[in-house]
């Protein structure tokens, strides 16, 4: 029986593993950030909310070029940023790996907060005031309380961010370039392998994007399934 030879080497790999961590800081980051503003967008009735959620679904129709041109302006030595962090003696950010995780972050933001949000509106306000009343703090209620019960918007927007930052190509590559070993993640390394004409090994690595891709969405439906079942037990 033949065996099934796969053409990539340990150092092809490693755009695969800096995707990951990416992902990861960018997740994590995401989701310290993302509950808070999400909450408060399904709590607070005034026109600031509506300017706020319209700047975090941005990046949802935004050409991820344009996006990406414009935090690289803004992070380089001549943008706001950029002489910021040359004030307190730290070079530009671009073409780095935490350049990644700045644009990330901004690309990915309505990924976190969008589906939170959803889950924090359905919920409403009952929760947080019954523990009000039982004199429990609302830091207390939010944590222990409020935040098992959207466990199925958390992680929803945990998967979708995670997911939608390692395949992220257009602000990726406009932001850290496409340099191995510092900002080539597996989505560039795609492009790179496509455009050297090995198409063996874009085969390869996209057909592990696609068989991650589908086992995401996969995971959604059936922990979907799984929460209404428990409901109505």
């Amino acid at each position: 029986m033949a065996m099934i030879r796969i053409p990539l080497s340990w150092s092809d790999l490693g755009p695969v593993w800096l995707s990951i961590k990416l992902a990861l800081v960018t997740t994590g980051i995401l989701f310290c950030v993302g509950v808070p503003v999400a909450w408060w967008l399904a709590q607070k009735k005034s026109f600031f909310r509506g300017v706020v959620g319209a700047m975090i679904t941005l990046p949802l129709v935004l050409p991820p070029s344009v996006l990406g041109f414009y935090v690289l302006i803004a992070l380089g030595p001549e943008g706001p940023l950029g002489k910021f962090l040359q004030y307190w003696g730290i070079r530009t950010l671009n073409f780095t790996f935490t350049g990644l995780v700045v644009g990330s972050v901004i690309y990915s933001l309505p990924f976190m907060i969008q589906p939170v949000r959803s889950t924090f509106e359905s919920i409403g306000n009952s929760p947080i005031e019954v523990a009000q009343t039982l004199g429990i703090p609302p830091w207390k209620a939010f944590l222990c309380l409020l935040l098992p019960m959207a466990s199925h918007g958390l992680l929803t927007g945990i998967l979708m961010t995670f997911s939608h930052t390692i395949g992220r190509f257009g602000v990726v590559l406009m932001i850290g370039g496409n340099i191995p070993g510092s900002s080539q993640v597996v989505s560039t390394e795609i492009f790179t392998f496509v455009e050297a004409l090995e198409y063996n090994k874009a085969h390869w690595l996209s057909a592990g994007m696609l068989f991650f891709s589908f086992l995401v969405l996969m995971s959604l439906h059936y922990f979907e399934k799984w929460q209404i079942k428990g409901a109505s037990r």
